[in-house]
């Protein structure tokens, strides 16, 4: 196992070189009269260095006063010593400003991913078991309509009825009025409330297709010979069911569970829009937009090394759930 794990990480390594490379030649291909543009901007900030200072700093910084080659050994280096330099967007350094918007998004990611296992996988296995029947159609529409609901429609209707007309949370943002006069524990409640909102909307979004996908699998796995060898063997349904069957059916399921560890810092860019959530989707997306190369850099290198991660963990996990599945 362990050979097996140093061999993984060793190509995710080769992988991860390959990807960044690729990643800063498209940085590297923008047109360079953008880099004068945004010295010029900065240059014209009260107190600001001039234009020329600018213009050497931001070429030596991310190399882009070298080849591609050169340039990108150079942004490996720095990076190695976790130097990402400054974003050109929130003008504050590449590593403040993402670790102050990518826990909001981590926060509200793994709160709604639980939920998601929580509500979405039992439900599954209720339409696959009682296939045809009333619960399988009931649980069958309530997919259908999450999978197909626009999330800027449900997050407007739920803004509607339990902001404008109940008036239970406020219509966006992070915090209250009177945030800063609050206890600790007080402002800890008050982002919770402020939470709850895009926390049920991410929810109700992602179930549809989860629980449509353990049905399918659930019903592939309980047509096989083997369960109908272990009821005839006279073992009871919940032992065939939750012992036999959904082992095996969690094979599809920890591929897709594990694919969803990049998810969970990758922010969900229309929900924090809508709820003026200052989280990583919506971060990250005004960087590329305005052109942030450092910030944009280091924010797609990370979400890489968070997929290779995950496909790791996917492997792994593989041998665990089903005993079949040996590393060797």
């Amino acid at each position: 196992m362990w050979k097996y794990i140093l061999k993984r990480v060793l190509i995710s390594l080769v992988i991860l070189v390959f990807v960044a490379f690729i990643i800063y030649l498209l940085m590297r291909s923008l047109p360079t009269s953008y880099l004068e543009q945004v010295a010029r901007s900065k240059s014209m900030q009260p107190g600001s260095k001039s234009f020329e200072e600018w213009m050497q700093q931001l070429s030596a910084t991310y190399g882009m006063d070298k080849g591609i080659i050169p340039g990108f050994f150079s942004w490996c280096g720095r990076a190695l010593r976790g130097d990402f330099g400054d974003s050109w967007r929130w003008t504050v350094p590449v590593v403040d400003k993402f670790a102050d918007s990518v826990w909001i998004s981590f926060v509200m990611g793994a709160i709604a991913f639980i939920f998601e296992i929580i509500i979405a996988i039992p439900l599954g296995i209720i339409a696959a078991t009682r296939q045809y029947s009333k619960t399988d159609y009931a649980i069958t529409i309530i997919a259908l309509a999450c999978f197909s609901l626009p999330t800027f429609f449900f997050a407007s209707l739920l803004k509607l009825v339990f902001c404008v007309n109940l008036g239970w949370f406020d219509l966006g943002g992070l915090i209250g009025r009177n945030f800063e006069q609050l206890s600790a524990a007080g402002q800890f409640f008050d982002k919770a409330q402020h939470l709850v909102l895009p926390i049920v909307t991410l929810v109700v979004i992602s179930i549809g297709s989860l629980m449509r996908y353990t049905r399918t699998n659930m019903l592939e796995v309980l047509n096989a010979d083997y369960i109908r060898t272990a009821r005839a063997k006279g073992l009871s349904e919940n032992k065939v069911i939750y012992h036999h069957a959904f082992r095996n059916t969690l094979i599809p399921l920890v591929t897709m569970l594990g694919g969803s560890l990049p998810g969970l810092f990758a922010g969900a860019l229309i929900t924090e829009t809508l709820y003026s959530i200052p989280g990583i989707g919506y971060t990250s997306f005004q960087s590329m937009v305005a052109g942030d190369i450092p910030f944009s850099m280091f924010y797609l290198v990370f979400m890489a090394i968070l997929t290779l991660l995950g496909n790791l963990i996917s492997d792994i996990l593989y041998a665990v759930v089903d005993p079949r599945v040996r590393i060797a």
